[in-house]
């Protein structure tokens, strides 16, 4: 079980999957023909520095929490480097959701019942989707959303799921304010613990204030979070295997 340490003083870390090896798995596995070419253009070496990763930030908008109850309802992308965000490639598109949408979640992110009726299902918009997706590490915010939703969502549409590598940086976020002595001093002094959100995270690294829960907005907002981190608390010849799971 191998450990990384980001900088001197910063706490171990552990190394992610094997993804080059995982994804040559899938894409044997894989019968849908749009898979097994998103599988097909592969993804780095692990030990590949950070700084030579072409990345790509991706933020869901969905009708709900619960991936077997809910759906995607918008998608917003950017593609980036540690050294620039590609705005003029960036992609964003409302799609139909096949699960209700409900009034509380249209409160969220502001997506109501007309913007959808003309919308199209993900299914037509999948190839765009994937194409934007392949060969590059996916970033997002709480990767249990981005991931697990994408994943269903294709299931549902194409009978077969779909994985990919992606750097959380939530979860960056939760190495250094979720520690397990700072959950217990918050448990004993009855104290919250320091917010890992999205807005809050980028507070801290003096980043500018975004509207949240638009999908694009947060996609954009979640590229310049990462490099933060990395510039904060990375080198940038930090392999990614550090930081993808």
């Amino acid at each position: 079980m191998l450990f990384l340490e980001p900088n001197k003083g910063m706490p171990l870390i552990q190394a992610g999957p094997d993804w080059p090896t995982l994804i040559k798995r899938l894409k044997q596995k894989a019968k849908v023909p749009l898979l097994k070419r998103f599988y097909e253009a592969g993804v780095v070496n692990g030990e590949t520095p950070i700084s030579e990763v072409q990345f790509v930030a991706l933020d869901l908008e969905t009708t709900g929490l619960d991936p077997s109850k809910s759906d995607i309802i918008s998608i917003g992308l950017v593609p980036f480097t540690l050294d620039r965000i590609h705005c003029r490639e960036s992609r964003h598109w409302i799609v139909k959701p096949r699960k209700p949408l409900h009034e509380e979640s249209v409160v969220f992110h502001g997506i109501t019942h007309s913007d959808v009726s003309d919308a199209p299902d993900l299914r037509r918009i999948l190839e765009e989707v994937l194409a934007a997706l392949e060969g590059k590490v996916v970033v997002v915010h709480y990767r249990r959303i981005e991931r697990e939703f994408i994943d269903s969502a294709i299931k549902h549409r194409l009978g077969e799921g779909l994985l990919f590598p992606v750097v959380d940086t939530l979860e960056i976020e939760s190495w250094y304010y979720r520690k397990p002595s700072q959950k217990f001093w918050s448990r004993l002094l009855k104290k919250s613990l320091t917010s890992i959100r999205l807005a809050d995270s980028r507070r801290r690294y003096n980043l500018p204030f975004y509207q949240g829960h638009n999908a694009l907005t947060d996609a954009i907002a979640t590229a310049e979070l990462l490099q933060a981190q990395v510039a904060h608390r990375f080198s940038p010849d930090y392999p990614i295997k550090g930081l993808w799971r």
